[in-house]
């Protein structure tokens, strides 16, 4: 049986995907709902909080829950080289800096060698779809070519491995203050590390896509002796 949260935000959803609400509309304020319902306002606030992580709604401060306009898509599809939309605009600024702590580790690096960051920023408007950090050893960052893609390219592709680790999680302050995001909206969190032939990290990019505009696919061919093994 559906808890109360659920039905509420059935309800809800209902409304915004019929057009009965529609982009723009301000919802009735929180105890106003939490009376129509028959409901606690924290059982309210679950169920707004369902579509808020859905994208449907969002919570502007002082002002009360609005319904969103349809978010476009984004869709990564792993390699850190499928490109996102055309429709999207990319930002991209670069910084040098020094290995440490975690960067150390990832890219595999003696401390305080020098990297150059490559911070891109995909959005749509004023609202922003993504965010990463690309790392590369600096003597390896003139290679690096700046374009309109949502990531740095370089001109000869020069790594034989990417290793990816997907993570679901919430965004940290930093994070949903540059996307524009709630605090409880969940993220995609997508670590992509690229080695060349001799094994060195050439390059460590740390994504973060909002869940309610991003999707994830990863597609695995099978190897030469897997299909013998089927076979």
């Amino acid at each position: 049986m559906p808890s109360l949260r659920h039905t509420i935000a059935d309800d809800l959803r209902t409304q915004i995907t019929t057009g009965h609400l529609k982009a723009g509309d301000r919802l009735p304020s929180e105890p106003q709902l939490a009376a129509h319902y028959k409901v606690s306002t924290t059982t309210l606030r679950l169920a707004l909080a369902l579509l808020q992580a859905e994208g449907l709604i969002e919570k502007v401060h002082g002002k009360g829950n609005f319904v969103r306009p349809p978010l476009r898509r984004i869709t990564y599809a792993g390699g850190g080289r499928t490109p996102f939309d055309p429709a999207l605009q990319v930002s991209i600024r670069t910084t040098s800096l020094r290995a440490r702590g975690h960067l150390r580790a990832l890219l595999r690096v003696s401390p305080n060698s020098p990297l150059t960051e490559f911070l891109c920023i995909t959005h749509e408007g004023k609202s922003p779809h993504s965010l990463a950090r690309i790392y590369v050893p600096r003597d390896l960052a003139p290679a690096i070519q700046l374009s309109s893609s949502p990531w740095p390219q370089r001109a000869e592709p020069i790594s034989t491995e990417i290793r990816e680790t997907v993570t679901a999680r919430l965004p940290t302050p930093e994070e949903a203050t540059t996307l524009r995001i709630n605090s409880t909206l969940a993220v995609l969190a997508i670590t992509s590390v690229a080695t060349d032939t001799t094994g060195r990290v050439v390059e460590a990019a740390l994504l973060v896509l909002p869940g309610d505009r991003a999707d994830a696919i990863f597609t695995t061919h099978p190897t030469t002796e897997e299909r013998k093994t089927e076979g």
